[in-house]
């Protein structure tokens, strides 16, 4: 989508995205229910599936990527992931990336209509580093390099990997941006209940004249097999997890505990929380389901916090000025 210059008379928000797997697609429907609500969405940034969805939106094309993300089906991911078993993780990453670069293009970072941040994770010095010039595809590569998982990114001599280590929920980014209000999206909310069994991962497919890589054909396949979970974790207590519960769990109780300090050190404005249980960490042939959910509850904050007495009064973006 472009993004209007008109945005006299809306008040302009700043967006925290977290992290959170697949239920990140989440954060499409949360963008479609501000904007129907006549917020102006004036600067973003994201932590992994954070900075991918918000860096797309910043760059007017998140028509094209929900369109694409609405047809993704299980198969479609596994055909995604380039299997490397080196450079410190199962998954290089560079061939979903390229797919959605081919689908939207990229940009520099400081020529998109709204300001954008990723967050990522210098593996060597152990700290958070904001990603706010350069290569809008290269900050969402990073951001979105989930350790053993995706392998991670050298940008400028810095080991650069997801940013859900060191900031699960990004909020201090987006302050001293101008925005009337600070709006986060957490990801990691309170168990609903809402855990469905998980259809099984297909095998994968050789690709027609692969050549060399045909041998490895039945070393993935093999993996896959031991990826593949026959239910949801939170109601299988007698089955030991796989490989892929294990690490997607253990990342998502350390990211928790992270984002509830976030929110309490920060306190935005509004904060709609989406349950951790609703799909899990891999499923993103999920997409239609998790953006009606996005959009469903935050539509539901948008109403609290108006009856709060919270809201604002327009914003005039020309001005600067409530």
């Amino acid at each position: 989508m472009t993004h209007s210059d008109n945005h006299i008379g809306k008040p302009r928000i700043s967006l925290a995205l977290g992290s959170g797997g697949a239920r990140g697609l989440a954060h499409i429907g949360v963008i479609r229910c501000l904007e129907a609500h006549d917020y102006d969405v004036g600067y973003i940034a994201g932590t992994s599936v954070g900075a991918l969805v918000g860096g797309i939106y910043a760059a007017g094309r998140l028509d094209i990527y929900e369109s694409w993300a609405r047809e993704l089906t299980r198969r479609d991911m596994l055909r995604l992931l380039d299997f490397s078993f080196r450079r410190g993780a199962i998954i290089k990453g560079d061939k979903v990336i390229d797919a959605i670069c081919e689908l939207v293009g990229d940009a520099n970072i400081e020529q998109l209509a709204v300001g954008f941040t990723a967050v990522a994770t210098d593996m060597l010095d152990q700290s958070e580093v904001w990603l706010s010039r350069g290569s809008l595809f290269n900050a969402i590569r990073a951001s979105t390099a989930i350790p053993t998982l995706i392998s991670p990114l050298r940008i400028n001599g810095r080991l650069l990997a997801d940013g859900g280590l060191v900031n699960p929920l990004p909020i201090a980014p987006t302050l001293n941006h101008g925005g009337a209000l600070t709006v986060a999206v957490d990801l990691n909310g309170p168990r609903e209940g809402l855990a469905r069994d998980v259809e099984p991962i297909p095998e994968p497919e050789p690709e027609p004249d692969a050549g060399g890589k045909g041998r490895y054909a039945n070393a993935i396949a093999e993996f896959v097999e031991k990826l593949r979970p026959n239910r949801d974790m939170a109601a299988s207590k007698d089955d030991a997890p796989g490989f892929l519960q294990m690490s997607t769990q253990t990342i998502e109780i350390m990211q928790n505990a992270i984002a509830r300090l976030k929110l309490a050190a920060y306190r935005p404005d509004m904060v709609i929380s989406i349950p951790r249980d609703v799909c899990q960490f891999w499923e993103f042939d999920r997409a239609a389901e998790m953006i009606d959910i996005g959009y469903e509850r935050a539509e539901r904050a948008i109403r609290d916090f108006r009856r709060s007495g919270a809201h604002p009064t327009a914003y005039d973006a020309s001005s600067g000025s409530t």
